[in-house]
Order: C-alpha cells, then sequence, then structure tokens
C-alpha cells in the first residue's frame, strides 16, 4: 500500500501486512510529521483520457480553485457568489463540486444528481452528459454527491492520481470561460487533483488571526503542488466576513493585508445577513437582493477576476 505524508507529499510504500488497522498514525521520515493514514482494501488503477496532456505544463487561467484547509471562511458561499457574478456579466462559468459534503450542488437545489465519481467509472462518456444547467443563464454545474467519497478511499496514493481531474475538465473546458471548483477543508485526493487542474487558487480568509494559519497550510501546499505537478499555479487572498463597524476587525484587515502584501484581492466580502438568508432559500446573495452589499461586492470581485485573467493573456502575433 501507498500512504502520502499530508505536510511534505512525500509518499510511503509499505507492506499490507504492516498494520492490521483500517487507520492507523505515521511519522513521516522526511520532515518527521505525524499524520493519520488508512489502510486501502486496494487502490484502484486509474484510467485516463490522455495522461501525457494532463501532465503537460499549460495555461489554464480560467480554472480557478476555492481552497482553505481552514472551515467556516465561505469557500462555497464564495464558489457560488462569484460563479453567478461571472455568468451575469455575460461568461460561461462551470461550477465543480468537488466536495463530498455537495454544499454547492445543494445550495443550486441538485439532489441525487450523477457526480464525477459517475463520470470516472463511465470513461468512455463524455463529461458533457454529467455536466447539468443551473436555473441561472451561463451557469453549469458538475455536482457532488455521496459517493464522491470513494474516490478518495479507491484512488489516493494510486500513480497519477492528482491529474484526475484536470484530465476530465481537459474535454470541456474550451466550452466555458471560467470553471470554478469548490474544494473541502482537507487535502488529500480532493484538494490535491483540484490544485493541480487548476492556474490559480483563490483563498478566502475570514478577517481574524486565526484564519491566517489555515492560508499559510495552504500557500505552503501550493508551493509543493508547484514543484511537484503544477508549475503555473498562481494564488491570490479573498478577504470575507468584514465588520467594517468594528474597529478591530479593520486594524486586523490592514495588518493581514500587509502580511500578505502583493497577494490579496482589491475586493473585500464584508459581512452580511443577506448571505445567510440567500442560504436558508439556497439561492446566490445578488439573486436574492441585488442591493446587498455583499452581493455587490461579489460582482465587483468578478471583474477583478475577469481583468486578472485578461492581463495574463499575451497578445496575439
Amino acid at each position: 500500500m501507498i500512504i502520502i505524508c499530508q505536510k511534505c507529499m512525500t509518499r510511503f510504500h509499505l507492506d499490507d501486512d504492516a498494520t492490521d488497522k483500517s487507520t492507523f498514525v505515521a511519522r513521516c521520515t522526511v520532515c518527521g510529521h505525524l499524520f493519520s493514514a488508512y489502510k486501502p482494501n486496494r487502490v484502484q488503477e486509474i484510467t485516463f483520457l490522455d495522461l501525457e496532456k494532463a501532465r503537460q505544463d499549460e495555461t489554464n487561467d480560467q480554472v480557478i480553485a476555492i481552497s482553505n484547509r481552514k472551515g467556516g471562511v465561505a469557500k462555497t458561499t464564495t464558489c457560488l457568489n462569484l460563479g453567478l457574478s461571472l455568468a451575469l456579466l455575460k461568461k460561461r462559468v462551470l461550477l465543480v463540486d468537488f466536495d463530498a459534503q455537495a454544499n454547492l450542488t445543494l445550495s443550486l437545489g441538485q439532489k441525487e444528481a450523477p457526480t464525477f465519481y459517475d463520470a470516472q467509472k463511465k470513461i468512455g462518456k463524455r463529461l458533457d452528459d454529467f455536466i447539468v444547467a443551473t436555473k441561472y443563464s451561463d451557469l453549469w454545474l458538475l455536482p457532488s454527491g455521496r459517493n464522491m467519497v470513494l474516490l478518495n478511499k479507491m484512488y489516493f496514493g494510486a500513480r497519477n492520481f492528482e491529474y484526475m481531474l484536470k484530465d476530465r475538465l481537459n474535454t470541456v473546458k474550451e466550452q466555458f470561460d471560467f470553471i470554478l471548483i469548490d474544494t473541502p477543508p482537507s487535502i488529500e485526493f480532493y484538494t490535491l487533483n483540484a490544485l493541480t487542474a487548476s492556474n490559480r487558487v483563490l483563498i478566502p480568509c475570514q478577517c481574524d488571526y486565526l484564519s491566517t494559519h489555515g492560508v499559510d497550510q495552504v500557500l505552503r501546499l501550493i508551493k509543493l503542488i508547484r514543484e511537484k505537478s503544477n508549475p503555473q499555479i498562481q494564488s491570490r487572498i479573498l478577504f470575507t466576513m468584514l465588520d467594517r463597524d468594528s474597529h478591530a476587525s479593520r486594524l486586523i484587515l490592514r495588518k493581514i493585508q500587509a502580511l500578505y502584501q502583493g497577494q490579496t484581492f482589491d475586493t473585500v466580502i464584508e459581512m452580511d445577513g443577506v448571505l445567510k438568508e440567500a442560504q436558508i432559500l439556497n439561492m446566490p446573495a445578488i439573486q436574492y437582493s441585488q442591493k446587498s452589499v455583499a452581493g455587490t461586492q461579489y460582482i465587483e470581485l468578478a471583474k477583478e477576476v475577469i481583468a486578472i485573467a485578461e492581463a495574463s493573456v499575451p497578445p496575439l502575433p
């Protein structure tokens, strides 16, 4: 069996008889990190459509992963509201729910829909067959569901497993202006695939110092991904849940901006009760209330994302 240190990404080959436990704690002999590992029944070999193309160092500026190892920082909220904002600006957008909790899928009113797991099991079918149209113009979804947990159990540690998502997205990415990938607050299979498939990472960060710990973890992981599987990947931090009425909150924002100078979006998402109200109704904030503070700020964020993407496109000869 193969286990992988979640800190330095070193792979270790262990004899299947090394332990009888299905879950155990291991210490990395490279970096000394203690991590939980599990004994898979059998890591399955992955069928790729075009592994060579998936491993190429190509620019995918329109593919953006939304990631932070800390929960509760508005990852799914940002993916949904940024996606719709881009669509309102006449961009064709695909949202990829790559979190087994399927919160993004539920937020768009989808239940029991075919998932990426189903698409991978039916490798001969087009990925288009598993992408569903949402009720919003120019916004599509590749759903998640309960069977997504099987991906980690079946493929994590298999040879080239981190290229699986990129391999499938390569077949549809020309159909969309932007692809946004929602990730869970963990590393393993899902986040590693999302970061390998993306050239940009949006890191939501709540305006408190404890949130910087999760940001630092993602930045370290991005550095490893850049060295191992995706040298083109870049990142930018988005500050969320800012309470402008709080002097302490504003002070923390300035200090964190200074800490990550040159690595942040100009747009900041403020605390807004409309976001919670919209979540209850499974709606993006801008659709629930066009005059909401957070909704208009996500529109500004979308404009900033478009400007960054356009600035990175080389001029035609």
